[in-house]
Parts: structure tokens; sequence; C-alpha cells
């Protein structure tokens, strides 16, 4: 008999299977339960690191279960509930959004339900205001702008689990404007060597470091390693998560990037305690100090816009394919045991959809290398990309080869 007991409900981003795996990495496959592209967690929601979740965009405490999946029953449980609970609010103005996921039901129906809440609402004489759904479930923006986290305002949420619904209340969403503008407002930016996402860069960092973080007195302590940083988004993120960060490239150039994109964010951030080390030096061959665990993407290969001709691509493939191999056989014996690696590599996209890999990925066990696999998400669903890219994004989650006597 299982014991999951469900607090919370985190709503996934537009590719669900990160967002899952970064849940189970940080929390364990014992506290986080799939919920048709969405999650169940048995913790408390004020207790999700809610801050340092890349793949998560909502995140909602569980108020009730109701044993239907049909909208009148779902409508007359909100009729008869948000009258009777606004009455225990402090006076005030109530504004009032709500998303449904999952439940069949048409978005003439659910303004409907949400007009006859209004109504009686109004009527025990609290001003009140719903705010309009555009689809059947308001996106970030619309629960930021309408300040729907905040006092005298609530996002009610209804979830289909399998016969049942649960009814929760979002307590936190993604800041999206702040992910712009530390992504956009960067002064140093290059868009040839690719534009890694804060929010990849996050989950990245929570499938590699996050076990470490519930026994970590001292996050500073923990060095996060990016051996091609780049234009400095990983380490920025790690900073802002609470490590301390060493980068490498061998282009010069990148480094000066990283360098000033790092004093941008302690100017932005003077609070930031983390250290920092920046150099060049080629991951090929180079020897780092003291480092806890790895986030990187590596060389990603020429960017492009359409899949080129087989001969072409087949030497894209083998200059990225030669730097990566290099880098893993230079890193293998400086990882500890106990360690985990995050990788990005590049996966070219056909047409169909159909992905294809580096050829080291099938040496790597050979290589000193496992895959650290998760119980709730395949290994082959640790991929980000969008619509319309060729080049994609495979996260390699990578533990160090036990060498068993």
């Amino acid at each position: 008999m299982s014991s999951f007991e469900p607090k919370s409900l985190c709503i996934l981003g537009r590719q669900p299977a990160l967002g899952l795996a970064e849940l189970e990495s940080l929390y364990g496959a014992e506290h986080v339960k799939a919920l048709d592209g969405h999650a169940l967690l048995d913790i408390s929601t004020e207790d999700i690191d809610f801050t340092n979740l890349g793949g998560t965009i909502k995140t909602a405490r569980l108020l009730s279960v109701i044993d239907s999946v049909k909208w009148p029953d779902l409508a007359k449980y909100l009729i008869e509930k948000v009258p009777e609970h606004t009455r225990h609010l402090p006076d005030g103005k109530f504004t009032l959004g709500l998303s449904v996921y999952g439940i069949d039901v048409r978005l003439k129906q659910l303004e409907a339900t949400l007009l006859q809440t209004k109504k009686l609402v109004r009527k025990s004489g609290r001003p009140v205001r719903v705010v309009p759904n555009k689809e059947l479930a308001l996106n970030s923006a619309q629960v930021l702008h309408n300040k729907l986290t905040y006092k005298g305002a609530w996002e009610l949420i209804f979830i289909k689990d399998g016969a049942k619904t649960w009814l929760a209340q979002t307590l936190f969403v993604q800041d999206i404007e702040a992910y712009g503008a530390r992504d956009q407002a960067r002064p140093a930016r290059d868009a040839r060597v690719g534009m890694l996402p804060p929010k990849l860069a996050q989950i990245m960092l929570n499938l590699s470091a996050g076990p470490l973080r519930p026994s970590a007195e001292d996050l500073a302590r923990i060095r996060v390693l990016d051996p091609f940083c780049g234009t400095g988004v990983v380490l920025q993120e790690a900073l802002l998560m609470g490590y301390s960060v060493m980068g490498t490239d061998i282009d010069e150039r990148m480094v000066e990037f990283s360098k000033k994109n790092i004093r941008w964010l302690f100017d932005k951030q003077p609070a930031l305690e983390g250290g920092v080390d920046i150099e060049a030096a080629d991951a090929t061959g180079y020897k780092w100090p003291g480092f806890s665990t790895i986030t990187s993407e590596v060389f990603l290969g020429r960017p492009l816009a359409s899949l080129p001709p087989p001969d072409k691509l087949k030497e894209i493939i083998s200059d990225a394919n030669l730097i990566t191999k290099k880098f893993l056989q230079n890193l293998a014996p400086q990882l500890k045991d106990d360690r985990a690696i995050c990788l990005a590599v590049p996966a070219w996209r056909k047409p169909s959809g159909e992905l294809i890999d580096l050829p080291v990925l099938d040496k790597l066990t050979g290589m000193g290398y496992n895959y650290w696999d998760l119980k709730h998400v395949r290994r082959d669903d640790l991929v980000y990309y969008r619509e319309g890219q060729v080049v994609a994004r495979r996260l390699l989650r990578l533990r160090k080869q036990e060498i068993k006597p």
C-alpha cells in the first residue's frame, strides 16, 4: 500500500518531462507522482524551492479532492465553496481566476460558472472581480498581472487525476519578466555560440547538483564547474542558487564575456555570496581543481537553419563528437565516485522528428560513465528543443562508473 499523500501540485512547462525529471532529482522519486504532464508532490508547497525550479510554471497547494471529473459536479462544488470561504477573508476586493487541466469543458461553460460564482460573492456584500479566461488555463503572465498569488486574490485549479479531480490554489508562479531580464539584459551576448535559456540552465543544475542541496549546510561550498562556459549562463544561474562556480572556455573572448556578465550580475545583486573562478582553458586536456559537480552545454556544432546535405551533416557531427569524446575522456579520471554531471549535447532533428545523436553516446560505459536514470522520466525524453530548430539539446545525466572489486 502506497504511503504517498499528495500536498502540492506542480504545473509543468512546455516540455513536462524536463520539469518532472527536475522534481525527481531534487526531491526523490518516492515524493513525486506524475499527473498527465504535471506532477503531485507529498511536500508542503511552501517547502518547494520554487524560485530555483526551471521546469515548473506554477506550484499550488492542494485543497480538496472531488470524486468526479464531470464539469456540472465541479461547477456546483465551486459555486458552493467559493462564496462560503470568501466570508472568512479580510474585508476588501476579491479577485478570482480559474484554470482547468484535463477536464472536458468548454470555455463558455467555465465562463458561466465564474459569472455565477461572482454574483454569489457580490451578493454577500464583497466587491469581486473575475479574471477572464482566454483558454481553459490561465498562463503565468495572466496570474502575475492580476496578482492572483497575493492577499485577497486566488487562482484556483481543477486538475483531473483518473476518476477524481483535485482542487488546488496557486501560491507561486514563474516570474517571466525576471527570466527575460537576466537573459536579454546581460551586457555580453553572442547568438553564434547558442543561447542557453536560464530555465534550462536551472533544470540542468538541479539534475546534477540537485541531490547535494538538502544535506548542504553551506551552499557556497558546493562548486559547480562549467567547462564550456560560453557567455556564463550556467555560472549565473548557479550563483543565483547559492553555489560557487568555476568556468572555463577555450575561447578567450567567451571568457571575457562570462566575466563581464558575472560582474553585471553582482552589480545587480550584491548580496550574492558564491565564489567565482573563470579562466581560459581547453576542456579536452585541462585539469580542474576542486569542483563538486558539473553542469555544461558542450560544443553544439555549427548553427543551422535547416538540415544540411548528408556529407556536410556528417562533418558537423564528427567535429562535435570529437570534442565531446576528448572532453569526457579527460574528465573521467577527475570525477569523484559520488559526483554527477549533467551535459547538454547536440542532437540533430530530421523533418520526421527523429534525432541523430552523437556516436560517442554509444561508448559512454567503456569510457567510465553510467547513465543516472530516473524512475518517472525515460532517458530518451530528456531532450530540449523548440519547434523549427534543427539542433536540439539532449541532456545527459551521468555518474562515474562504479569499480567493483
